[in-house]
């Protein structure tokens, strides 16, 4: 790969790490003797487009430093779906540049822009290398242990279901249940992180529901019945995608964004957590409450894992490398290679762009309890690692 300029954009909803990521890429990239100029896009590929793009040789390392444990996106992100008509003006603008090296930070739909731009460049006569930069608080990309993000939204997560756990209990004799919503279009993954709050049987959530099981009404109305009775409440915790056995959404939403992804909970619609609270109350004639929190997972720095901040650094670092030493069209990946986990421990890895773009990870059958409504060991073995201990449990009476 010939020496040049390289560019760097964020896309998708942000996490608490993102900007770790950033730092990663720009701090190797400005370190590097193949890479003259590194700039940023504003609010992602529109950032091409619309020439918005920022110079970060003229930002000073200490803004660098405090980024790099700022949390959502600092570059601005996007959902704007490429069209073939596109693909010239992005091109026109990156020769103009001279963009030898382009990264960028997100998910699947990301990493399809990726190797769709990289691809028509090279096709069309200009050398270009594409590294993609794992991003996700769904922790559903193809090829990767897990996301960076996804670590911070779990314990969020967690730490939500803990704490709202012990007002569902002494409220019980006021609202006989709870149900708290996660994002998570098609995979379970952050529901499931919810289960990291038990510490002793009985503890909140009581019930899980995961996109990756069907919703059977009768089977959810008869587990809910049965925990009330024994527990005298019942707590439970859904992702946001979760479907009837005829594979529509239990949130009934018709939204859809631009790559045809339902939009859960969107203006038009209602959520899952809402049609649940609703089908409890019919049923039994509960009063219930329902937590949805949308984008406060995604954000909330205050909870994030030290362990997360590290990982999406390093991710965005060795995109870098990768590119320089002439590697394309590939995610970055971190794949675990302690099977006990003591230590924890993880290698980089690479996955071609285009096995991410068109493929998602949903959970194992393994990790999935044979209810369809919980979480197994082996799924709190692989989890706890990446959360954490969560401390509010040495300061709680319990």
């Amino acid at each position: 790969m010939q020496p040049g300029n390289a560019i760097v954009g964020q896309s998708g909803g942000p996490t608490c790490v993102i900007n770790s990521s950033l730092v990663g890429v720009v701090e190797s990239a400005l370190k590097s003797k193949k890479i003259d100029t590194i700039f940023g896009m504003r609010f992602g590929i529109e950032g091409v487009l619309n020439n918005k793009l920022l110079d970060f040789s003229k930002v000073e390392l200490s803004v660098l430093k405090k980024l790099k444990q700022t949390p959502s996106s600092a570059l601005g992100s996007t959902r704007l779906k490429l069209q073939e008509e596109h693909f010239g003006p992005i091109l026109k603008q990156l020769k103009k540049k001279n963009i030898r090296f382009f990264f960028m930070i997100g998910g699947n739909d990301t990493m399809d822009t990726i190797h769709r731009i990289v691809e028509y460049a090279n096709e069309h006569g200009w050398e270009m290398s594409g590294v993609g930069v794992p991003k996700t608080v769904d922790n559903d990309l193809f090829g990767t242990d897990h996301t960076p993000g996804f670590p911070s939204a779990g314990r969020y997560v967690a730490m939500s279901v803990l704490q709202g756990g012990l007002l569902a209990k002494n409220m019980q004799r006021v609202d006989q249940f709870s149900v708290f919503q996660t994002v998570g279009r098609s995979a379970g993954w952050l529901p499931a992180a919810a289960a990291c709050a038990r510490r002793k049987a009985g503890d909140p959530p009581h019930i899980i529901l995961l996109p990756e099981r069907p919703f059977i009404h009768e089977e959810f109305l008869a587990l809910v019945k049965k925990t009330q009775a024994k527990h005298g409440f019942v707590s439970i915790v859904c992702g946001e995608g979760i479907t009837n056995p005829d594979g529509s959404p239990v949130s009934a939403s018709q939204t859809k964004d631009r790559f045809a992804n339902v939009e859960f909970g969107a203006m038009g619609g209602t959520s899952a957590a809402m049609i649940l609270h609703r089908i409890i109350s019919d049923e039994f004639g509960w009063r219930g409450e329902f937590q949805v929190c949308e984008s406060l997972q995604m954000c909330a720095a205050d909870r994030a894992v030290k362990l997360d901040y590290k990982e999406a650094y390093a991710c965005g670092k060795q995109a870098v490398k990768l590119a320089l030493q002439g590697k394309d069209g590939v995610m970055v990946t971190l794949d675990r290679v302690s099977k006990t986990n003591q230590p924890y421990r993880t290698e980089f890895g690479t996955e071609p762009l285009k096995n991410v773009a068109n493929h998602e990870r949903p959970m194992p059958d393994r990790f999935i309890a044979k209810s369809g409504m919980d979480v197994t060991k082996a799924f709190m073995n692989y989890v706890t690692p990446l959360i954490g201990e969560l401390p509010v449990y040495q300061s709680l009476p319990r």
